[in-house]
């Protein structure tokens, strides 16, 4: 029974108020799908996708965990040669940079776990 309770209590809490905080990660790259990876990040951090951009070629991506402080800023990096102005977004919370994530996504998902936990309090 005390099981349960935690449980429920756990998949109650938002995601960012969680003390270990996952976001996918990926290389820069160029292409459409950035094949991501979980990573888990330090307590000052937060999720990032960062878009850059170079003259007369196409964006390159990345994603992972970055200092909160350094959220929002555009950088100069280096790919394939080239440097590109690279801006990266930040956002709270376990796998919020995950590009097919909705809110009405997460928004089911919450609710999904809730309901499992009452399920496991009541058997």
């Amino acid at each position: 029974m005390v099981l349960g309770w935690l449980l429920l209590l756990l998949l109650a809490l938002p995601p960012g108020t969680r003390s270990i905080k996952d976001c996918f990660f990926c290389e820069l790259t160029d292409s459409q799908h950035c094949a991501s990876t979980r990573m888990s990040c330090g307590d000052e951090e937060d999720c990032f996708t960062g878009f850059g951009v170079a003259p007369d070629l196409g964006p390159i991506t990345n994603k992972g965990c970055l200092r909160n402080t350094n959220c929002g800023h555009e950088q100069p990096v280096s790919y394939m040669g080239v440097t590109y102005s690279l801006i990266t977004t930040c956002c709270d919370g376990d796998l919020c940079n995950a590009a097919s994530l909705t809110t009405d996504t997460r928004t089911a998902e919450a609710i999904t776990g809730l309901a499992l936990g009452w399920l496991l309090l009541f058997q």
